[in-house]
């Protein structure tokens, strides 16, 4: 008798540790568990732990709850302004709801692919290819919403959409930048004119003060030369200015210099003898002719 008792006691501990191995299960701390029992939702959502299921009877159906990074295939499309692109973006979201990601959505993983993918050329054809290259973060924000609104029902939400890449034609790229090069010469010339102009202005202030003092001119002349001088593969000629010797000679003349002594006056010279023209005997003498 014991020993029948000894063995039943073991078979139902047998089949209690079955039980528990069936039914046991471990939900991780970034999932959450959903419980369908004979296909119907039973319960709350599991928290992440170990918990109990019927088996046979209840399914439990495990969400990741973490954000997932999901990568947009590039999409062709044609913009507002008529150019043809391509254009990838990639996509931030996370379950909010396991039982509606679960229930409302056979597959919310693709869902949110697809409506990704649809958007992004919805996008592309409503905006410009200048909105498309320095304008994104408002494109982005469009698309987020676009996309945001019907993964709300399927217990999703998206944190946020970034457009990754526009590719562009190779006619298009050298017609930008034939553009770009033509815009930075435009620039460049202004620039120039303007300097020009700025030039203009201080030169004639310059040739105004110049003109009220006359010696600043030969200083400046001066320092031209020091300039030139200092390159030592070149020759210099300089002419002897006159208005610098005019400038030195009033420098003399002003009151306080000393007088200058005059030249004494040279003794008168003895006249010079008249040269008188004295003919000549030898033509002069008539010659007797036989």
């Amino acid at each position: 008798m014991l020993q029948e008792l000894l063995v039943a006691g073991v078979a139902v501990g047998s089949a209690g540790l079955v039980y528990v191995a069936a039914a046991a299960r471990v939900v991780k701390q970034y999932e959450r568990g959903v419980v369908l029992r004979l296909g119907r939702l039973t319960g709350g959502v599991r928290p992440p732990g170990f918990t109990m299921v019927v088996p046979g009877v209840d399914k439990l159906r495990k969400v990741n709850m973490q954000i997932v990074t999901m990568p947009v295939p590039a999409q062709d499309g044609i913009t507002r302004d008529n150019v043809t692109v391509r254009v990838d973006a990639v996509i931030y979201f996370k379950v909010v709801d396991p039982a509606d990601a679960v229930i409302q959505v056979e597959d919310y993983r693709f869902a949110v692919s697809q409506m990704a993918q649809t958007s992004l050329r919805s996008i592309i054809g409503k905006s410009d290819l200048d909105d498309l290259l320095s304008n994104r973060e408002k494109l982005n924000q469009g698309l987020e919403l676009m996309i945001d609104s019907p993964a709300m029902g399927w217990g999703v939400q998206i944190d946020r959409v970034e457009i990754k890449d526009v590719s562009l034609p190779e006619t298009m790229k050298r017609s930008m930048a034939r553009q770009a090069e033509a815009d930075r010469e435009r620039r460049a010339r202004i620039i120039n004119a303007d300097a020009e102009l700025q030039a203009s202005k201080k030169l004639a202030e310059a040739a105004g003060v110049m003109s009220e003092q006359p010696a600043a001119l030969q200083l400046r002349l001066l320092q031209t030369v020091v300039a030139v001088a200092a390159e030592k593969n070149s020759t210099l000629v300089l002419p002897f200015p006159v208005e610098l010797l005019r400038f030195l000679e009033r420098a003399q003349t002003q009151p306080g210099s000393p007088a200058k002594p005059s030249p004494t006056p040279a003794p008168p010279s003895a006249p010079a003898p008249e040269l008188r023209d004295e003919p000549d005997e030898l033509h002069d003498e008539p010659t007797d002719m036989q």
